[in-house]
């Protein structure tokens, strides 16, 4: 590694808080959701997703893509959420050993409880502390870290 390569120490004060500070806001919004009795936010990620797809459901690869966990990972949540009955699978026509994933409406029910404890963790945790214009601003940076960049 060449002295140019090296971060700066401006970019490695803003990686490591940018970690601490993600890993303490999701710890706390996790907490939130435990203390009122529901599961953990990753279900809520997976339920989101199945319900902004609508009737059709999505594939389990595509909810790989949207939620960016392994594929070993969200093969067992899956299976934890169709236990609990949130989710139902559905065959594929044209695919004799694929299938859908579609939430059912435990799951719509499960993930507005979630939302109404969520919601009021992201509003606490970052809403309340920050004015419009920082939020924006804060937002407008993180999309220009997305890969790839986002403007929104």
């Amino acid at each position: 590694m060449t002295e140019k390569d090296k971060p700066s120490p401006e970019a490695i004060k803003a990686w490591a808080r940018l970690m601490r500070v993600s890993r303490q806001l999701l710890e706390r919004a996790e907490d939130a959701l435990k203390e009122g009795g529901l599961p953990p936010l990753a279900w809520y990620d997976v339920l989101h997703e199945l319900a902004e797809a609508g009737e059709g459901g999505l594939r389990p690869f595509q909810l790989i893509e949207r939620t960016l966990f392994a594929q070993y990972n969200i093969s067992r949540l899956l299976a934890r959420l169709e236990a609990d009955g949130l989710v139902e699978k559905l065959p594929v026509a044209d695919d004799g050993r694929g299938h859908h994933i579609r939430i059912t409406p435990k799951g719509r029910e499960t993930r507005r409880r979630m939302w109404t404890i969520y919601g009021r963790s992201i509003e606490e945790l970052v809403g309340a502390k920050l004015s419009s214009d920082e939020l924006s601003t804060v937002s407008a940076l993180l999309g220009r870290l997305r890969h790839p960049p986002t403007a929104d």
